[in-house]
């Protein structure tokens, strides 16, 4: 019972995250940063269920780095609500030492690179690092970060034997899919309009 209440606190408020980033894209102006803050909002209350069920599965890799990139969502919602500007350093540094403990203490926990669900882990580390960075500062390019967590996380998922966190990382990589292709038309319009 309480792997499925997890999976539906954290996997539902991470796909409200990709909804809401969806909705951003589609937006402008005030829209836009008031989607953005709801965004990091609710991708900040998902984490404690997400890091839960990485530690229990032993999943260190994406746990630590989940835990340590409270610090780029907080960057984003920081970002989203005052606008880009100057950035605490700090930030940046926690989430990277958060990476690289949980890349050495699955490797020493597990023996080295040993199972198949590393991986799929090093998938979701990099897309969530580097995906989260990005949109943090508004980069629409952290968008295929995402789709390759989302993908690299609903492998694990299924092969824990996580059902609804399966299907929640399918449907979050159809909205990242549409934030991408909303994001890419809009620039596409803007170029042709200059």
């Amino acid at each position: 019972m309480l792997h499925v209440l997890l999976q539906i606190w954290g996997g539902g408020f991470y796909l409200l995250n990709k909804i809401f980033f969806s909705c951003a894209e589609r937006s402008a102006g005030e829209s836009k940063r008031v989607w953005r803050v709801r965004s990091w909002i609710v991708y900040l209350l998902g984490l404690p269920a997400w890091v839960v069920i990485l530690v229990g599965e032993r999943n260190w890799m994406a746990a630590s780095v989940e835990a340590g990139g409270a610090t780029s969502m907080i960057l984003g919602l920081v970002i989203a609500r005052r606008g880009l500007g100057k950035v605490p350093k700090w930030l940046d540094y926690i989430a990277r030492a958060a990476a690289v403990l949980g890349i050495a203490y699955s490797l020493y926990d597990l023996g080295g690179l040993t199972a198949i669900t590393q991986l799929f882990e090093l998938g979701i580390v990099v897309g969530f690092l580097v995906g989260t960075y990005l949109l943090a500062k508004q980069k629409p390019s952290g968008y295929p970060w995402f789709m390759l967590m989302n993908l690299s996380n609903a492998v694990l998922m299924a092969l824990e034997g996580y059902p609804w966190l399966t299907m929640q990382q399918i449907f979050s990589f159809c909205f990242v899919l549409d934030a991408f292709l909303m994001q890419r038309e809009k620039a596409r319009k803007a170029s042709q309009d200059l």
